[in-house]
């Protein structure tokens, strides 16, 4: 075996890491705190200090043909969009299939992550862990973090004035389980993010009311998209992300916002973001539009604030005898094991090159995995890091200069002002990400010359979903079942569906539904053109 490499965490980014060292040679020692695999995906009744916690009726906001490890498919039975219990099945079958259970130390905790005294000659780190009240440390080359991002609750009781004074529960959406204690209660959720969305429309088949108050507004959409296909299959596609990044804005912009809006009008529903062209991430729900049409949740602005038993809000209205706020306001990030000097925060902006390396340290022997997000997937996006980074680890990738780092840091920064509308942000463009880190490890794929060598997989590629199985097709790594895996997607998609047959699989044709979508815009053009 090559360098010793820790890795802290054995969710999804832990696995992959595990992985990704195993197949550059290197020697993964991976330490969890708790009794199992999953990381976030496995469910608990109560929420642990230090783990991150989900509530018990959590399905996923990515379809299963665009979030599994590009070389192992979910089941064809697999429903498309899976209950957190089908997650954590997969998660274990892919573990034990890798054989990758033996390198986890379980019940461990790290305590301390330093560098040691001749780090800028070695790397090397001194990683402390603590099991059975037993202390330990060891000597790495190498850290991979994989602990994740919605550890630690962001709790901004301070914003609310008299928040002090209400007499109700109040507590974080990290602590929500299930809906039947708030039978007959009156409930207030603060966020409209997936978790406040998916927390009000399942309180609202028991609760008395429900009331969502939003800051800013946000995009609602199903997953259920165009003829009945998983959005993402639909949306993520590269020559979707060709038009969005070279079409003139105020057409990008356009397209969007269509986009968004064809399920419904935000304007009506009170859910339009202030600024609708930021591409901040969509909510996933199929209920809440219903749920508002019918009148069991509401939704409100900002609180202005809390009385004893009601809460103001900012256009004057009032929601009375209150019962529970529930804060579903997202979460920070802290990795207290680490000196604060190695991962630099400045003006809140996290400062790691591509999302993984911090640029400053004298050896890149540390990786941050799974610390973005995106419309793609976490675990094709993990998967790729960690493969980057263990072949950083290993010497066989380098990484640019300190001041090409930061540069393209500083400009990446300026590009999430004008997509997302602030630069701290973990958002980024998931094809263009992806791309970028395929092509430091030679994976990326070859798009003019697919069309010339085997055009039926091409347009595949380039005008169907941008499927995980793209990152194994070529290169290090490479998968002899990529090319069959990408042909056949979606036949493994409505496969699930075939619950009663009625006929034959209609299966979508991108390049037709680009045509029909600038059909009039082409044709208004043809007219003026003649006309003039």
């Amino acid at each position: 075996m090559g360098k010793k490499v820790a890795i802290i965490g054995a969710g999804v980014s832990g696995l992959a890491s595990i992985r990704s060292c195993l197949e550059e040679g290197l020697e993964p020692t991976c330490f969890e705190k708790s009794n199992d695999i999953g990381g976030l995906w496995k469910f608990s009744d109560h929420a642990e200090e230090g783990r991150a916690s989900i509530y018990k009726s959590v399905f996923t906001n990515s379809s299963k043909e665009m979030m599994c490890f590009p070389d192992f498919p979910y089941p064809d039975d697999f429903p498309n969009f899976m209950h957190n219990s089908k997650i954590q099945e997969y998660l274990t079958a892919f573990a034990k299939e890798k054989n990758l259970l033996k390198y986890i130390q379980f019940k461990t905790f790290v305590s301390s992550v330093n560098k040691r005294p001749d780090f800028a000659t070695t790397g090397q780190w001194d990683v402390t862990t603590e099991r059975d009240g037993k202390r330990e440390s060891a000597v790495f080359d190498a850290v991979m973090i994989c602990s994740g991002h919605h550890v630690y609750p962001n709790l901004p009781k301070e914003s609310f004035p008299g928040l002090n004074h209400f007499k109700g529960k109040c507590f974080h959406s990290r602590d929500y389980k299930e809906p039947g204690v708030f039978n007959g209660k009156r409930v207030l959720v603060i966020g409209l993010g997936n978790s406040g969305c998916d927390i009000a429309t399942e309180l609202s088949h028991t609760a008395e009311q429900v009331v969502i108050s939003s800051r800013s507004g946000s995009w609602v959409i199903s997953r259920v998209w165009d003829n009945g296909y998983p959005w993402d299959m639909v949306l993520i596609t590269r020559f979707g992300t060709f038009l969005k990044n070279n079409l003139p804005t105020a057409i990008s912009d356009w397209l969007y916002m269509k986009q968004m809006n064809a399920r419904f009008k935000h304007e009506n529903y009170g859910l339009m973001p202030l600024n609708g062209v930021l591409r901040k991430e969509p909510v996933f729900n199929d209920e809440l539009p219903t749920c508002i049409l019918c009148g069991i949740v509401s939704v409100k602005p900002n609180v202005k604030k809390f009385t004893e038993t009601s809460a103001i809000f900012e256009d004057g209205t009032t929601f009375e005898g209150i019962d529970c706020v529930i804060f579903a306001t997202g979460y920070s990030y802290a990795y207290t094991f680490l000196d604060e000097s190695i991962i630099k925060n400045r003006n809140n902006e996290i400062i790691l090159f591509k999302g993984v390396f911090p640029p400053l340290l004298e050896k890149s022997t540390i990786a941050v995995i799974g610390f973005v997000q995106s419309l793609g997937a976490a675990i094709p996006t993990v998967d790729l890091q960690s493969r980057w980074a263990a072949q950083v680890i290993k010497g066989t990738c380098t990484l640019p200069s300190m001041e090409d780092m930061m540069n393209d840091i500083n400009e990446k920064m300026e590009r999430k002002r004008k997509w997302y509308g602030k630069s701290e942000t973990l958002e980024t463009d998931y094809i263009v990400y992806m791309d970028e880190l395929s092509s430091f490890i030679g994976v990326k794929p070859n798009i003019p010359w697919l069309f010339l060598t085997d055009p039926k997989l091409a347009m595949e590629v380039y005008f169907g979903p941008c499927s995980p199985y793209q990152f194994r097709l070529v290169g290090p790594g490479k998968w002899p079942g990529a090319r069959n895996a990408i042909l056949t997607q979606w036949d493994r998609s409505l496969k699930p569906l075939q619950t009663r047959v009625v006929g034959s699989l209609q299966k979508p044709r991108f390049f037709f539904h680009w045509l029909k979508l600038f059909a009039v815009p082409i044709l208004l053009i043809a007219v003026f053109l003649v006309l003039t």
